[in-house]
């Protein structure tokens, strides 16, 4: 691997201890002689250090790789924009689980393999999801799931499933609501819903019924050549919500359709260890159950 030079550091300074690991994150890499590049929303709070400010998108755009220092929801914010340039991502994890992430906070010793070329790249699958109204279509794209779920109400949903382009009706869930996750995404929300793990560099798409009102509801695994089209409605006019990736809101109407299939970008994810998903799995979860 070639070693990297201009980095891209996005901290989320609301998390615990953010702030403060990216001084160290900075010094380390000023020390390695690297150019580090912050958005110039944050320049007041490292004002003194010799680094490159930039507007948000210039950030990714003359960087080699973003390293980012928050909770899996900072990669998967910084994904969004990373993948659309093909910039490597690598997190340091300041959240709770952090399956994402590539390293801790008292591990910034790994960051000379930065330099050195000494570290792999994971390459993982998202989500192209269009939503679909009369009024037009707007297009996202996601790294963990995208999730159609009823509004502030506690009613339930009707969510009807089918393969597009009138290749057939799959299911129709009464619910809470809907995820549709990448294999990233399978350890997220999915996995809380009942849904199952799936190994992260796999290509599919995981569909998984938030407490359906049915005895034989079960997450479906398609293949990601797959194109799901949903659409999901109310009785009594609730609002149903689409969320993508926990960032973006979009309103679902009874008349809209939303379509989930591959898509044509990834993320690419920089590891610095050699640890497996499944070990990685194993210890996240270990670490969660010490701390409760």
């Amino acid at each position: 691997m070639v070693g990297l030079k201009n980095i891209a550091v996005i901290p989320n300074l609301t998390r615990k201890g953010a702030y403060a690991t990216s001084l160290k994150v900075i010094d380390r890499l000023l020390a390695l002689d690297m150019n580090v590049i912050i958005d110039k929303e944050l320049k007041k709070h490292y004002i003194g250090y010799n680094v490159l400010f930039a507007d948000e998108k210039e950030v990714y755009a003359l960087c080699d790789m973003v390293l980012t220092i928050g909770g899996d929801g900072t990669i998967i914010h910084a994904a969004s924009y990373a993948s659309l340039l093909n910039k490597p991502l690598l997190g340091i994890n300041m959240g709770r689980l952090g399956f994402v992430a590539g390293i801790e906070p008292d591990e910034l010793d790994m960051l000379s393999k930065l330099k050195d070329g000494d570290y792999k790249i994971e390459k993982r699958m998202m989500l192209k999801v269009t939503h679909r109204s009369p009024n037009g279509k707007k297009e996202f794209y996601a790294l963990n799931d995208a999730i159609i779920s009823r509004g502030s109400l506690s009613r339930l949903i009707d969510i009807d499933v089918s393969l597009a382009e009138d290749k057939g009706y799959i299911c129709n869930y009464r619910a809470d609501g809907l995820i549709l996750s990448t294999p990233t995404g399978s350890s997220a929300y999915s996995l809380a819903a009942g849904g199952p793990v799936v190994e992260p560099t796999m290509k599919c798409i995981l569909m998984t019924p938030i407490c359906s009102h049915a005895l034989f509801a079960r997450p479906v695994i398609f293949s990601h050549h797959s194109e799901i089209a949903v659409s999901a409605s109310c009785d009594d006019n609730t609002e149903v919500l689409m969320t993508i990736d926990g960032a973006e809101t979009v309103i679902v109407k009874k008349t809209d359709t939303v379509f989930v299939t591959s898509a044509n970008i990834e993320t690419e994810l920089i590891s610095l260890k050699n640890k497996t998903f499944y070990r990685v799995l194993n210890d996240k979860f270990a670490e969660r159950s010490e701390h409760q």
